[in-house]
């Protein structure tokens, strides 16, 4: 039992969890269009969350404790590192007209960790209402903008309707983490909870949820697509309006993060049927 906690916290401390989110954010938009699947694609983007995740979280760690570095630390160092080679790999199995576009997201990533703001000791993370920008630009923009340039598809009201609704509902994922970070997020470091408050912050995530409601009936061109996006937008609610301070170690690091991945079984299930 032990050990099936060791290797499930190193799943979550690994960004192995979230890297499976976007992947099923990109799968989702696949479906969505009818895109053929896209190995060479998707695994750039999966082992470029694990890689860019990684980095974000633990290079302030390394650099601060590189000669004290837990253990766990040095693995999923080494971890990253193998990641990091697969990402070289997929890279170059990418057209290189996608990888141009994907530039900006990546510059986005490292201002995200590496201090360049006031004096070169203030990052993107640093900044008040940036922070939850910047994660929902990034996503959206490598899970349905990047796919669809890939194939050339030119861009109408539909696609920006649904990179839209990708930023809206990836804001509403970021909320819960929010929220259970109140207590423990540095004051200058203003979030959505800390300026506004818990419960006015779930009013601000379920008015962006209709909002994104309302992109799927624009956007959505199937109504077989619609029924599994219901069934994650209640359930997204019910994880939102359920988030409090003090919830429990997984409650948003595992179950909210999975949501995108229930959506994709859910879309994949039904599309199949």
């Amino acid at each position: 039992m032990r050990f099936l906690k060791l290797v499930f916290n190193f799943y979550l401390n690994a960004s192995i969890h979230v890297a499976f989110s976007v992947f099923a954010f990109l799968r989702i938009t696949e479906i969505y269009f009818e895109l053929p699947y896209n190995e060479n694609l998707n695994w750039f983007v999966f082992f470029g969350t694990i890689t860019g995740y990684n980095f974000v979280k633990y290079v302030g760690v390394a650099k601060m404790h590189h000669r004290s570095l837990t253990k766990g630390l040095r693995i999923i160092q080494v971890f990253s590192f193998f990641c990091f080679l697969a990402l070289g790999y997929f890279m170059y199995q990418v057209p290189l007209k996608t990888l141009y576009f994907t530039i900006p997201f990546i510059i986005l990533t490292i201002l995200y960790a590496i201090p360049f703001l006031s004096g070169f000791d203030k990052n993107l993370r640093e900044v008040s209402n940036l922070k939850i920008l910047v994660v929902a630009f990034v996503w959206a923009g490598f899970t349905v903008f990047i796919p669809l340039i890939d194939v050339d598809i030119e861009i109408s009201s539909d696609i920006v309707f649904l990179i839209l609704q990708r930023f809206l509902i990836v804001i509403v994922l970021i909320l819960p983490f929010d929220i259970r970070d109140v207590n423990y997020d540095a004051i200058s470091l203003q979030t959505i909870p800390k300026k506004i408050g818990v419960e006015k912050t779930k009013k601000l995530g379920l008015s962006l949820l209709v909002f994104s409601l309302v992109l799927e009936y624009l956007a959505s061109p199937s109504d077989m697509l619609k029924t599994p996006f219901m069934i994650f937008f209640f359930l997204l609610i019910i994880f939102l309006m359920r988030a409090k301070t003090d919830q429990s170690k997984y409650y948003s690091s595992f179950w909210v993060e999975a949501l995108p991945i229930v959506w994709w079984l859910l879309l994949l299930g039904f599309h199949n049927f």
